[in-house]
């Protein structure tokens, strides 16, 4: 077995390069008493990664030297643990490489499931994100108007899905005219705006005639400030992430703050999804019934190679995905 892993040689002050990274060689990880050897099979490439290289956020700040962190499905390759056997498939923080060790007890054994990428779309991250957002804190009711931006990423797809699913209006913003198009096309919602042609508040006013009572943001800026012009009064601002905000040393924010909250009396409230794990299954059963059912499709984006990482996350910034991006390490298990 041959490890190798992909660092970060530094740390970017703007945007975000194939030169930030090194593939390297790496020796092999022996597992410790109470822990696994795992070997990585999918990891998930979020725009998330980029913020943590600009600090501290709800994780320590990445150095440069750094492995990159990412979160994997895993097979168990050794278990000094009579809690976890090998064979199993495991989800585990871990970092950009073909093999990694963690404490036992800090895996999540994963049940069965025909495909194995979907425990990291659908049944993962992107999907828990989505329906932990929209219905804890957005809070829908069937003929509301929900507005959501990253339309066609991994965690907005999925939001418009469940608000359709539920009888809401779901409006999408989108970069570029074919992903707005895929967006109603494929994923069902009614309209979807395209944020690259200017004149965005006046385009989010003629998608939402009767303005919009929750809105999903993965991206904060300009387009937080647009959206925020056409709620409605008690309208619900979900804040999942930001990534316009990632990519850059100057981050503009939203002008319109904090006035619009006030007068529009508007719930705004930040999340990420371990803060609703104890809602997970009944997520994941909410999931399964709208996927069986024809509501929900799944849409991932996968790229081969662990060396080819970084450029899966460099385009992910760029706005160059449909669905849930994953990187295949290693075949799944036979």
């Amino acid at each position: 077995m041959q490890n190798r892993q992909i660092t970060i040689t530094e740390l970017p002050k703007d945007t975000l390069g194939p030169e930030h990274f090194t593939l390297q060689d790496a020796p092999m990880p022996k597992a410790a008493e109470g822990e696994v050897l795992l070997r990585v099979i999918l990891m998930s490439i979020d725009a998330a990664n980029r913020s943590w290289m600009k600090g501290a956020t709800y994780r320590a700040a990445v150095n440069a030297g750094d492995a990159m962190p990412t979160y994997a499905l895993c097979e168990v390759m050794e278990s000094n643990s009579p809690h976890i056997s090998v064979g199993d498939i495991v989800a585990s923080e871990a970092t950009w490489s073909n093999y990694i060790t963690a404490p036992a007890r800090r895996v999540q054994k994963m049940p069965k499931v025909e495909t194995l990428s979907h425990l990291m779309s659908v049944y993962g991250i992107a999907g828990k994100t989505a329906f932990h957002g929209l219905m804890s804190i957005g809070k829908p009711m069937a003929g509301e108007t929900v507005l959501v931006s990253a339309a066609a990423g991994s965690v907005g797809g999925y939001v418009g899905q469940i608000a359709k699913a539920l009888g809401c209006r779901v409006v999408g913003i989108a970069g570029g005219a074919e992903k707005c198009k895929w967006v109603v096309d494929e994923l069902g919602f009614d309209a979807c705006v395209d944020y690259r042609e200017g004149g965005l508040s006046r385009a989010l006013g003629a998608a939402c005639p009767n303005g919009a009572d929750i809105y999903f943001d993965n991206v904060g800026g300009k387009v937080l400030e647009s959206a925020l012009n056409v709620m409605n009064e008690k309208g619900r601002v979900i804040c999942c992430g930001a990534i316009s905000q990632y990519d850059t040393e100057n981050p503009a924010g939203p002008r319109n703050l904090p006035g619009v909250i006030v007068v529009k009396r508007l719930l705004m409230e930040g999340f990420i999804v371990m803060d609703f794990a104890h809602n997970d299954a009944k997520c994941v059963r909410a999931m399964q019934h709208w996927v069986s059912t024809g509501q929900v499709k799944v849409f991932e984006d996968i790229v081969e190679g662990l060396e080819n990482a970084p450029q899966a996350l460099i385009g992910l910034l760029g706005g160059n995905n449909k669905g849930k991006r994953l990187v295949r390490v290693a075949a799944d298990p036979s």
